[in-house]
């Protein structure tokens, strides 16, 4: 049945849609999931969605963009307090706005790196029928 997501095997999502999302979720009040809109067969695609929109389908599937990275490998996200705190403890460094700017660019690329490695193999579903665990396939690493 096409509207059944116990059919789907395996999602593919972007590397850069995911962990987009996850920063989204992180740095704003933004609430960005990934997406995977019916018809569901075997493989189905994960894209980047912000919930409320006038097309919400009530059988597409929202998945939290935290639950696509495992937490043990995923480093915290660079808040811009701490890259302040780590440029005023450094002795050798001169405090300024363009430093810390620059810094935490550096800080929150840095993250973007190590996030694209973070991701997780499964992810289980919820479905009517109970939880469903399917593939996750990283596209753009």
């Amino acid at each position: 049945m096409a509207s059944d997501p116990r059919t789907i095997r395996s999602i593919a999502v972007t590397a850069e849609d995911a962990v987009s999302a996850y920063e989204a979720s992180e740095r704003s009040a933004t609430r960005p999931v990934l997406r995977i809109t019916p018809p569901f067969n075997g493989r189905m695609r994960a894209r980047l969605h912000l919930p409320g929109d006038a097309n919400e389908g009530s059988e597409a599937i929202h998945l939290r963009p935290a639950d696509l990275f495992d937490p043990e490998r995923l480093p915290p996200y660079p808040e811009p307090a701490d890259t302040e705190s780590e440029i005023r403890d450094d002795p050798d460094l001169d405090y300024s706005t363009e430093l810390h700017h620059d810094r935490h660019v550096e800080r929150v690329e840095e993250w973007r790196e190590r996030a694209r490695g973070a991701f997780v193999e499964t992810v289980e579903l919820d479905t009517s029928e109970g939880p469903h665990r399917i593939e996750v396939k990283v596209l753009g690493r």
